[in-house]
């Protein structure tokens, strides 16, 4: 009887014991499950927030300069109001090359999209390049050459201009250009050389005036030699060629067109910054909005607002993660 009495207590107290162990061992493991999830879950919230954190708009006033070429005119236009937007004030203003690019250096502008580089603009990079930075290359092939209507059947190289006295003379010995400053003049003026084109004299104008004198040419099925380039609105409209150049005088394919920046424009405009490291471009996107402006004479901002209202995803991919306004 006092056997089983005391075996009865150990029992007891036993039992208790092995309740009380199991009561910790659950206390820990239920602290154990609830710090990791809190601490996972903390852990994602940051990571999250790190990367959908919304970028600011810094200072609200930008100026995007750029020199009157189809393609630089548009996308100008475009990039100028999908800034407006995401929130800014923005000036598009037209300038040649040689202040674009002082203005961007020295801060009285803030970005470019007209880079012609490396060949085209060089000696502006190798000027300004302390002083601004190559954020984004917007196209990666932009040829440049001499260029005639594709009537002119026995002219295909800049080599069939030396000594053409027959064409010169038709011609005055004149090639058209465009503004003095464009680095396509330059690399003309380093063909003339190269080729031995001395007799021929290259005559800046613009842009405007230089088309202006190449539709009135191809309208009486007359000779012409201009400077010109792709992307460009012409070759879609007008049947041409450009000149085959055996010495590389202008770079090949012409290397590439970016964006450029002044070097403070990450910290003063972050918005900003991250939309033209965000904005994308296509040889067809330019082609089809190059002929609005310039075949049918239509406002480049009423164009670039119509494009925007058409690719409201391309949009939300240019400025994805940007807060605005």
């Amino acid at each position: 009887m006092m056997w089983n009495k005391r075996c009865l207590t150990e029992l007891a107290f036993i039992l208790m014991f092995s309740i009380v162990l199991a009561a910790c061992g659950a206390d820990d493991n239920n602290t154990n499950a609830s710090e990791s999830p809190e601490n996972n879950e903390s852990q994602n919230e940051n990571t999250e927030t790190d990367e959908n954190k919304d970028v600011e708009l810094g200072k609200k006033e930008l100026t995007i300069p750029y020199v009157a070429w189809a393609r630089e005119t548009v996308v100008s236009y475009l990039m100028g109001e999908v800034l407006k937007d995401i929130g800014y004030n923005v000036e598009v203003k037209q300038v040649e090359t040689g202040p674009m690019w002082a203005s961007v250096a020295d801060g009285t502008a803030d970005f470019t999209a007209s880079a012609w580089l490396p060949k085209s603009q060089k000696q502006y990079w190798d000027q300004y390049k302390n002083q601004v930075e190559e954020v984004n290359q917007t196209l990666d092939k932009a040829p440049l050459a001499l260029t005639v209507p594709s009537y002119m059947e026995d002219i295909d190289s800049v080599e069939d201009l030396k000594d053409n006295t027959e064409l010169g003379k038709k011609l005055n010995w004149k090639i058209t250009g465009i503004d003095s400053g464009a680095g396509i003049m330059s690399l003309t003026k380093k063909a003339i050389d190269q080729y031995g084109l001395e007799q021929w004299d290259l005559r800046h104008s613009s842009e405007a005036a230089m088309i202006t004198e190449l539709k009135s040419a191809i309208e009486n099925k007359k000779p012409i030699v201009v400077t010109l380039w792709k992307p460009h609105w012409t070759f879609g409209v007008m049947d041409l060629k450009m000149l085959n150049d055996p010495k590389g005088s202008y770079g090949g394919n012409g290397g590439h067109i970016s964006i450029v920046a002044n070097k403070n424009l990450e910290d003063d405009a972050p918005a900003a910054y991250k939309f033209i490291n965000q904005y994308t471009e296509s040889y067809e996107m330019i082609e089809k909005l190059m002929p609005k402006v310039f075949a049918e004479d239509k406002d480049p901002k009423k164009v670039a607002r119509q494009f925007i209202n058409d690719n409201p995803e391309l949009i939300d991919e240019w400025t994805k993660g940007i807060q605005t306004e």
